[in-house]
């Protein structure tokens, strides 16, 4: 008889037990495994692009014209038509991409590395806001600002975090909840923290002052400038915890923005999906609930390993970005204590006197309590090209906790 307690222990300790140190920034199709040239990373569970909603079948538009496969958005619809594009999810490639998570072979990513259990996971570089290619956006305006990620922002990235020797992200995380951020949705104190770190580095290993400027004014403006680097870390400290034999804990949580798709430590690669539902948020002024898409992107990342949404109470300040009250943020963190199976040992929260933060999600804890996991997340529209519209809150569907249990009983003759 399998000891359920015991294999979630094992599990939620080596989560917590990962140390993911930013390494660098290369070229995807220079570290991702198994990337190539005609091979798309989405967010989310496995998808065609039949099904793809319209910001993901934006973003991919996009990466198409991005990576000169294409001079239009016709041209990359038919390449996508004639079955010369692969897609694949983004966690197959032990990598993660906010709401649409794109991420094409000559993009630009964050190489993390987790130095406690030797696993690495990679990011895409963030855009920044307005419209950008991971709300499916891919105008002009969308290309340019990739091209100039790639060709000035990331190579001197790439030089300053070599030189700096790496940034612990676990640290810089821990910081930043005493500052006011969840680690999801708010990320302006690690935002700072991460442009403070890098900025004598920038300064030192920069060869043009203009560039220099640019990319410090970039990282400056951007309060999620820490996101993607943070989403890696996330990642590579769940996947570190995936595969633990008997374990009910979940190791994966992402959206592809038509289905919530999860993962669990114990059931190996199988993901259990069910259609992603529209957030409960706050929209930017023009736009409503009926322009908004169902629930898009590999962010869940940051509940899973026990921020985000999870780590509420910290951030009571978020609540005017994503509705609600900062009640509602503490009653939130108390209330995923309950399907949680540890207190996190890094993350902590002095508003709870510095307990830690709700970690591991129990798929039986889930079902038995009818508990479904927050998640903190940006509204991206439901049309290709247009760009994000709101932020707000959702929850997977019970489904495919139902679903994951009943699959768990069967593969351990329960």
């Amino acid at each position: 008889m399998v000891d359920i307690s015991k294999a979630n222990q094992q599990a939620v300790s080596k989560m917590m037990e990962a140390r993911p140190i930013l390494k660098g920034v290369a070229l995807a199709k220079d570290v991702i495994p198994d990337m190539k040239p005609n091979l798309l990373l989405h967010a989310g569970p496995p998808i065609s692009w039949e099904r793809m909603s319209g910001p993901l079948r934006g973003a991919v538009i996009g990466a198409l014209i991005f990576e000169g496969l294409a001079r239009n958005e016709a041209e990359a619809v038919a390449l996508v038509e004639k079955g010369e594009i692969e897609f694949d999810p983004c966690h197959h490639h032990d990598t993660v991409g906010p709401m649409a998570g794109v991420t094409s072979s000559s993009m630009m990513v964050y190489i993390i590395e987790n130095e406690t259990h030797g696993n690495k996971a990679y990011s895409n570089l963030n855009e920044g806001y307005g419209k950008v290619l991971r709300y499916g956006a891919f105008s002009e305006e969308v290309i340019a600002k990739l091209r100039w990620m790639n060709d000035s922002m990331g190579p001197l990235l790439a030089k300053a975090i070599e030189a700096s020797g790496g940034i612990d992200i676990r640290a810089l995380l821990a910081e930043s909840l005493h500052m006011g951020d969840e680690g999801h949705n708010r990320n302006k104190a690690g935002s700072i923290i991460y442009t403070a770190k890098l900025a004598p580095w920038i300064a030192k290993v920069a060869a043009d002052n203009e560039v220099e400027s640019e990319v410090l004014k970039a990282l400056g403006d951007n309060a999620l400038s820490v996101l993607n680097p943070v989403m890696a870390a996330c990642k590579a400290m769940s996947a570190s915890a995936h595969g633990v034999e008997g374990s009910t804990m979940v190791t994966t949580m992402a959206r592809n923005g038509t289905d919530f798709g999860m993962r669990v430590s114990g059931l190996g690669e199988q993901w259990f999906t069910a259609p992603a539902e529209i957030p409960d948020g706050l929209y930017f002024p023009s736009f409503t609930s009926k322009d908004a898409n169902p629930d898009i992107g590999d962010s869940t990342i940051t509940e899973t390993a026990g921020i985000g949404a999870f780590a509420m109470a910290a951030a009571p300040a978020i609540v005017t970005f994503v509705s609600g009250t900062p009640q509602d943020a503490l009653n939130a963190t108390l209330e995923m204590y309950e399907i949680t199976i540890a207190e996190h040992s890094h993350f902590t929260i002095p508003q709870l006197e510095f307990r830690g933060t709700p970690t591991g999600i129990d798929i039986r804890k889930v079902v038995e309590l009818g508990i479904t996991p927050r998640v903190n997340t940006g509204i991206a529209h439901r049309e290709a090209g247009v760009g994000q519209v709101g932020a707000g809150l959702v929850r997977p569907p019970m489904k495919i906790f139902e679903d994951a249990l009943v699959a768990y009983a069967q593969q351990y003759n329960l």
